[in-house]
């Protein structure tokens, strides 16, 4: 008797046993990526570009033979630039879908309402877009911190903005104009910093609403406190709606500001408004040097038929981003969350990307991988961003 009931539970063990390893992933299944950011609506631009960046990475990556021999599967997903929707997404894609590792998002509110589930699951994100979602100020709460960065953020582009105003082009009486986001409300709050550092007060400090379109009370504002430059933050039908504004209380003077200004929406509903409007870049679709950019430049020109890049840094970052992570799953190689965490932090191989060179991007402290090193300064002429004219 007490054989058969022996017997009976090693057979119930076997088939649990049997069963549990029928789900595990096999060494020849996909490795699954989630990616999400606005695919629809006023940010939508620089989603899509991203979006298209890195699935024109893994197209690459898997013709030429996948990860370990595992082709890449992205799992997508539209945040449609919604804070709470980006927090619903990822906990679908980390606790249904299971993916391997994040890139993404765009926005940085979204950013900041999401990235702590992957810091929870301890899956590896690469913030490929968001320049104001926080990534090494999570170490002060997460010491395990699982959140990377491959863009600008809004300490390196206020710097370079502030300097570029005041001493490379001799502006006194900057004034700040910037969005009511919290993307638009942190650059404000750096750019502020970055100008207090050289003792000089805003003009004004003026802010707008996402959609609107008359900004001609703050512009009136500022020109009657006396401005030489207007600093500004925002995203690009906004910014467009102030370079048209300028123009219609006839106030010429010059916008520098966040790297949106390079934004399609921008350029597009701006016209001859926008010329010479200047932005950090780390990207200039129209200034291509090294050959990684320029053999990226053409396949993705050859496969998504555009003659202009919407957002050419938002289509960079994102190419790099798929690469980082192939490098530092191969190095690892583990699709284990902790181990790629370690392999991104302590990169065995450089990587020659199209935003730049990265002999070691991340560090066990430091998960920014773009510094003032990668970045330049690019100006809108006559409907593209151009490197700036020397």
């Amino acid at each position: 008797m007490k054989k058969n009931v022996l017997a009976k539970l090693m057979g119930v063990a076997l088939i649990i046993v049997t069963v549990a390893t029928s789900f595990r992933p096999s060494a020849g299944d996909p490795i699954k990526v989630g990616v999400y950011g606005p695919f629809s609506g006023g940010s939508a631009p620089m989603g899509l570009s991203m979006r298209n960046g890195v699935r024109l990475a893994v197209s690459e990556i898997n013709a030429a033979g996948g990860v370990m021999g595992r082709k890449i599967e992205l799992v997508e997903r539209d945040d449609e630039a919604k804070n709470e929707r980006g927090g619903q997404i990822m906990q679908e894609l980390l606790f249904k879908e299971e993916v391997s590792a994040i890139l993404g998002p765009i926005n940085t509110g979204v950013a900041d309402a999401s990235t702590k589930y992957s810091n929870e699951k301890k899956v590896p994100q690469i913030i490929n877009v968001a320049a104001g979602a926080k990534v090494n100020d999570l170490f002060a709460t997460t010491p395990d911190n699982y959140i990377f960065r491959i863009a600008a953020n809004d300490y390196v582009q206020s710097e370079m903005i502030v300097r570029e105003a005041l001493q490379k082009r001799k502006f006194k009486k900057p004034a700040l104009l910037c969005d009511d986001t919290n993307y638009g409300q942190g650059g404000r709050a750096k750019m502020e910093a970055a100008l207090a550092k050289r003792k000089i007060t805003p003009t004004s400090v003026g802010k707008f609403k996402l959609k609107d379109t008359d900004m001609t009370a703050q512009l009136q504002e500022a020109k009657a406190a006396g401005a030489d430059v207007l600093l500004v933050y925002g995203i690009g039908p906004e910014l467009a709606a102030i370079a048209n504004n300028l123009e219609k209380i006839g106030w010429k003077v010059p916008m520098i500001g966040g790297w949106t200004l390079s934004m399609s929406n921008f350029i597009n509903n701006a016209g001859k408004n926008g010329n010479g409007a200047t932005m950090p870049q780390t990207f200039i679709e129209n200034g291509v040097v090294n050959g990684k950019a320029a053999k990226f430049l053409a396949a993705y020109k050859a496969t998504y038929k555009e003659k202009n890049i919407p957002v050419a840094v938002a289509a960079a970052q994102g190419y790099d981003s798929v690469y980082l992570l192939k490098m530092a799953i191969e190095q690892a190689g583990s699709t284990d969350g902790p181990k790629v965490k370690a392999a991104l932090e302590n990169f065995k191989k450089g990587y020659t990307g199209v935003t730049g060179t990265y002999k070691k991007p991340f560090s066990a402290t430091d998960h920014e991988a773009i510094h003032e090193t990668n970045v330049m300064m690019g100006v809108v002429k006559d409907g593209i961003v151009v490197p700036p004219i020397k």
